[in-house]
């Protein structure tokens, strides 16, 4: 079948690429006194690209909520067009806009149209390995005018629509399988065409459809255990739930997934990870949704979530997770397997390089990051990969800034 002949191709392309990295390894894993260090121990290193991504056409964004790497590595960025200032929103680009991977733009669509749900509020984008574009949002009006993105959207590369899983303001809760409630992130396992959801804003849920005809397959909660619905919000809130629990700083955490369940993603040695992020944690399942481990992301932290994007690094291994701290303004360099933190980078400011809200993160085949912003962001950076180090890079936050609250 064609997408397994691209999806082997697009592996190759990627180990071929990290070869060329790790090559680098050899020549810069050397500690400050000579010794050379096991490739096991080096870490990578990044450098912001300030002059990606460029704008045609005079086009401004709104929220920048969502940035994924195809199989081809174009980089495709979903925006929040609404967001945009009154004075400015003549100048309002495409929600959905397509970089090659030299950094030009190639096309820009999205919006409302005949035939499916557009999201209220653009959240996720993730492009399959048969070159399908899937949308989620998270929008929602409080009670008793409730309107909610309860839906994901399949796209050609064109815009045209091919399918739609649930629809707007229809779920009934956690037990209903033919509905999402406003779920945050996609991602297609290459191997089985199922569709990972983290379901999400409304729901405390991951579920799973088939990518070709989307019938529903299974779902679970935190740990493996049944979701169930949160407690209703109060009036106002939006739809998004209760106010959050008190926050724990030690065990194993709630036994539900809290509001929001952020991101999945599927590794090549099939676990599932889900970013939890009002629990402050990255849980690994197995495919089937059997809970396998979790790590905390600055648990002790003062902010509301932390644990937001996730992205492994594009080596056959996969050695490094990438995660986004969005309550804390941070990226995150972990070993993937343990779950050890490596190092953290970037603080709270509007400087290239630095975070304010990252949201949802992306790899490419050479290694190079790519960071949605969102709280006000309204951009989307990208991160080169220069190289591998023994040691954590001099960018790296310090204990005592990791500490500050």
């Amino acid at each position: 079948m064609m997408h397994n002949t691209n999806d082997r191709r697009s592996m190759r392309n990627r180990r071929l690429a990290w070869l060329g990295i790790s090559a680098v390894v050899a020549a810069i894993a050397v500690s400050p006194v000579g010794v050379a260090q096991a490739p096991a121990q080096v870490m990578p290193v990044f450098e912001v690209d300030t002059t990606w991504p460029q704008l045609p056409n005079n086009w401004v964004l709104g929220v920048v909520s969502a940035v994924s790497v195809a199989p081809d590595d174009h980089v495709w960025i979903l925006h929040r067009p609404r967001s945009v200032p009154e004075e400015l929103r003549s100048r309002a680009a495409p929600p959905v806009l397509e970089y090659d991977p030299n950094g030009r733009f190639v096309n820009a669509w999205g919006g409302p149209g005949d035939g499916y749900d557009w999201p209220d509020t653009e959240h996720g984008i993730f492009i399959d390995h048969n070159a399908y574009v899937w949308i989620t949002g998270s929008g929602a009006t409080a009670t008793p005018m409730r309107r909610s993105d309860d839906m994901i959207v399949k796209f050609t590369q064109q815009g045209k629509l091919v399918t739609q899983i649930g629809r707007r303001s229809q779920s009934t809760g956690n037990a209903d399988s033919a509905n999402l409630r406003q779920p945050a992130d996609v991602f297609v396992n290459p191997r089985t065409n199922e569709v990972f959801v983290s379901d999400g804003y409304g729901h405390r849920r991951v579920i799973v459809y088939d990518g070709e005809t989307g019938a529903f397959k299974r779902m679970w909660g935190a740990f493996g255990n049944v979701a169930t619905d949160p407690p209703l919000a109060p009036p106002g809130a939006g739809g998004r739930g209760a106010p959050a629990p008190p926050l724990e700083t030690e065990g194993p955490g709630d036994s539900q997934f809290g509001n929001r369940v952020h991101a999945v993603e599927v590794s090549s040695d099939d676990l599932v990870y889900v970013a939890d992020r009002a629990n402050r944690r990255v849980q690994v399942f197995t495919p089937e949704g059997k809970y396998v481990t979790q790590g905390f992301i600055n648990r002790a932290g003062s902010p509301a979530g932390s644990a937001a994007g996730l992205a492994f690094s594009p080596d056959p291994d996969q050695q490094f997770l990438y995660v986004a701290d969005y309550g804390n303004s941070r990226m995150l360099v972990l070993n993937r397997k343990t779950l050890e933190v490596l190092y953290q980078f970037g603080m709270r400011s509007e400087k290239p390089g630095d975070f304010r809200g990252p949201h949802e993160i992306s790899v490419d085949s050479k290694g190079n990051l790519y960071v949605a912003e969102v709280t006000p962001g309204n951009r989307a950076q990208k991160f080169v990969l220069k190289g591998m180090s023994p040691t954590p890079p001099p960018y790296a936050l310090t204990a005592a800034q990791i500490a500050q609250p």
